[in-house]
């Protein structure tokens, strides 16, 4: 019953949150209201357009998953986001990055988790092991029917569908070096998935608080070596990429610390130096969207430097 009710709320929370736009201490949000894909349910966009946006200027293109939480905390389920506007307009105030803009694509509730799952890890599993993936998601309620990941289509809709709606109606720059990708939790995970799997058009990928587990125990959880051996075998070139991690310690941050060692030596193996790569560890902090907003300036400084 206590599950029926919070499946309502939450219901009735993202019809309100869609029903208006997220207020932003400057520049403007556009939005597409249900953004038709061949490939994934359809989303709400929310393109946020800095102070002074021009077709005469060229921007870089930031794209955020978990769109509805990147804004305003009065439309956000838990009352908390990223607060993405403010952060980028001091940023570009104080002269740190270049132009940008950014898409934030809303996630489907029920299916985040099956559009944000790294599709090819999963898929090189045993049967065994998929089924004890499955079993975990069922029992922590992230997929009522059979869990099987769609995020091969998901970054299909980002690159095929949505990327060039947004070269066509905007004055951005079209080409790898000024496109990147970011999220965080799950969204991470997709983040780097991303850049591994289309390395020609991502030049970079922040991915903070990475949900190396997929799910929520590290305990017979096959996922994160299936994972790591993925990157191990797809890094991007180090030549023209760029790749930002961190991690708290607290909540479910602190399942990550031991696996995000490992991701970091892969990296270094594969020729990442602090030129393209960084990682950061902020001890005391948790999982949730005032510490995201907090050291969000780190990974937008990193990709987007003047």
């Amino acid at each position: 019953m206590f599950k029926k009710i919070l499946l309502l709320m939450f219901a009735f929370l993202s019809i309100l949150a869609s029903a208006q736009l997220p207020k932003v201490v400057s520049g403007k949000i556009e939005r597409v209201e249900d953004f038709k894909s061949q490939y994934i349910s359809p989303q709400n966009v929310d393109i946020w357009l800095p102070e002074g946006y021009s077709k005469d200027k060229k921007y870089s293109v930031l794209y955020m998953h978990d769109g509805q939480m990147l804004y305003d905390p009065e439309v956000t389920w838990n009352k908390q986001a990223w607060n993405v506007d403010d952060v980028i307009t001091e940023l570009l105030r104080k002269g740190k990055i270049k132009n940008v803009i950014v898409v934030g694509i809303w996630n489907d509730g029920k299916l985040r988790h099956s559009d944000y799952f790294p599709q090819k890890p999963f898929e090189n599993l045993t049967s065994v092991q998929k089924d004890t993936i499955r079993n975990q998601l069922k029992k922590t309620g992230r997929s009522e029917i059979e869990f099987n990941p769609n995020s091969d289509n998901y970054l299909k809709f980002l690159v095929r569908e949505l990327k060039p709606y947004i070269d066509e109606n905007y004055s951005v720059y079209k080409d790898r070096k000024h496109t990147f990708i970011a999220g965080s939790s799950m969204g991470a995970l997709i983040s780097l998935y991303a850049i591994c799997e289309y390395p020609e058009i991502f030049g970079g990928a922040a991915c903070m608080s990475t949900h190396w587990p997929g799910i929520f125990t590290l305990e017979n959880n096959p996922f994160p070596d299936a994972m790591l051996n993925y990157l191990k075998n797809n890094v991007p070139d180090p030549r023209n990429h760029k790749i930002y991690f961190d991690v708290g310690d607290k909540t479910l941050d602190a399942l990550y610390p031991p696996l995000q060692k490992k991701a970091n030596t892969i990296l270094i193996n594969a020729g990442f130096s602090e030129q393209n790569f960084k990682t950061l560890f902020f001890p005391g902090e948790d999982h949730s969207e005032k510490a995201w907003n907090k050291r969000l300036f780190h990974p937008l400084e990193f990709l987007l430097k003047k």
